[in-house]
């Protein structure tokens, strides 16, 4: 059956608002072209996740715009504990869908580094973000969401590192939702030229409890030749948006790509990483952990496809579920033909803290290449009986001694977070949503 969906914009909208930007003319045909796409293409179809009724279209207010930041004082409680106020060298700060500040070091602006908004990157990098911006990583046509994506674009952040350059320090970058009406088209297109490394940090962080809009988010990485890129986000976005959130990185030769990715979004959420090891000698770590509670519906889809020779791929994915929450988590390990020697590795463990909530892991490898190593391993349970009696037979309370456990289930990725206010964030909200 075809479900129709309706859509509560026209191309004049999407004119209108590109016009309001000053977008070159390249970005505001491909809005154009992504409009008339998306009301003729189909949703995606997540495994054992039916999404057909699920609201992808419909929102209240297309953009809010705020006042701009003077300052990092000036940031909420909450997001001020995220940064190291006094030291934080490089950040971009997006406060619904308003560029709110910006600080980046002189040390990088020597070296060429690029740090902005994804409007003032198209129009003062055209060269640069033309050439990347939804044309590998993700495409236009893929399916309705990333045409509605490209259509309504309404923030997001470019990063550009040239061909040889270190960036020592993280560059941080956070995306605050603080109204109830905003919704989130953010686009972050990371590129990180030959031989050349960058560790970037992102969060997106709801302020008010609850969302009307629609969070449909998008990151392209292209990571050249003999680059290495650490990128780690902590999602953590209000119950009432819908959300799609798709992440893909392409690396080069002898290119190393590692995610880290906390999952905390209290919304019901189509989640997609994939790692595309196009060079030969590249290598993916994608790390992601996920708490689902209440009644949260999550598909989660983390992909690295082998391309090149001599590639390695490892995946590990955690997950809590409690109350009556139910996540599906794919895991998939795709070994093209000719990628000969290339490595897949998988893990997935999903814990249960509650007897209504579900999680299902799914270890998937498609293989087309006779030389290479390949496995994976899944399981979902309970907490560990004999954890818990040791941590309780030291004194330990049974709720405190559960806490103890999960902290320490999901560590993997909280200790790879490379920014020590992020880290201790995702932390907080693990304790909070597990509590």
């Amino acid at each position: 059956m075809t479900v129709e969906t309706k859509l509560t914009f026209t191309g004049e909208d999407v004119r209108s608002y590109s016009e309001s930007n000053r977008e070159p003319g390249w970005l505001a045909d491909k809005r154009q072209e992504a409009c008339k796409l998306a009301e003729t293409l189909q949703l995606p179809k997540p495994d054992k996740t039916k999404i057909q009724n699920w609201n992808f279209t419909e929102f209240p207010v297309h953009a809010v715009k705020d006042e701009p930041l003077t300052g990092l004082a000036e940031l909420p409680q909450e997001a001020r504990a995220l940064v190291d106020i006094e030291n934080q060298q490089t950040i971009y700060v997006q406060r619904n869908n308003t560029p709110a500040y910006l600080k980046v070091s002189d040390e990088l602006k020597e070296q060429g580094v690029i740090v902005t908004d994804i409007f003032s990157a198209a129009r003062d990098y055209p060269e640069l973000v033309e050439k990347y911006y939804m044309t590998e990583a993700v495409k236009v046509d893929e399916h309705k969401l990333t045409a509605l994506h490209a259509a309504l674009m309404n923030g997001g952040v470019f990063v550009y590192v040239p061909k040889g350059v270190e960036v020592k320090e993280p560059v941080q970058v956070l995306f605050l939702h603080d109204s109830e009406e905003a919704s989130l088209f953010n686009h972050v297109l990371v590129v990180v030229d030959d031989n050349s490394s960058l560790t970037y940090v992102e969060n997106y962080l709801s302020l008010t409890p609850h969302a009307k809009g629609l969070a449909n988010i998008i990151s392209e990485v292209i990571a050249k030749d003999g680059a290495k890129v650490d990128y780690g986000a902590v999602d953590v976005l209000a119950e009432g948006f819908t959300t799609y959130i798709n992440r893909r990185g392409i690396a080069g030769r002898d290119t190393t790509l590692e995610w880290s990715l906390g999952m905390m979004n209290d919304s019901d959420t189509i989640y997609e990483n994939v790692t595309h090891l196009v060079g030969d000698g590249s290598r993916s770590e994608a790390k992601s952990v996920l708490v689902g509670r209440g009644k949260q519906k999550q598909n989660i889809t983390t992909k690295t496809v082998h391309w090149g020779l001599d590639s390695e791929g490892h995946i590990l994915q955690h997950g809590v579920m409690k109350d009556e929450a139910s996540t599906i988590f794919n895991a998939i390990g795709k070994i093209e033909h000719g990628a000969t020697r290339a490595n897949a590795e998988q893990k997935s463990r999903v814990l249960m803290l509650s007897e209504k909530a579900r999680g299902d892991a799914n270890p998937i490898l498609l293989i087309d290449e006779d030389d290479v190593t390949a496995g994976h391993a899944a399981s979902v349970g309970r907490v560990d009986e004999l954890q818990l009696y040791y941590l309780m037979s030291r004194g330990i309370p049974k709720t405190e001694a559960e806490r103890l456990i999960v902290r320490g289930f999901l560590a993997p990725v909280v200790n790879q977070l490379a920014i020590e206010g992020v880290k201790k964030q995702l932390s907080e909200v693990i304790e909070r949503k597990v509590r």
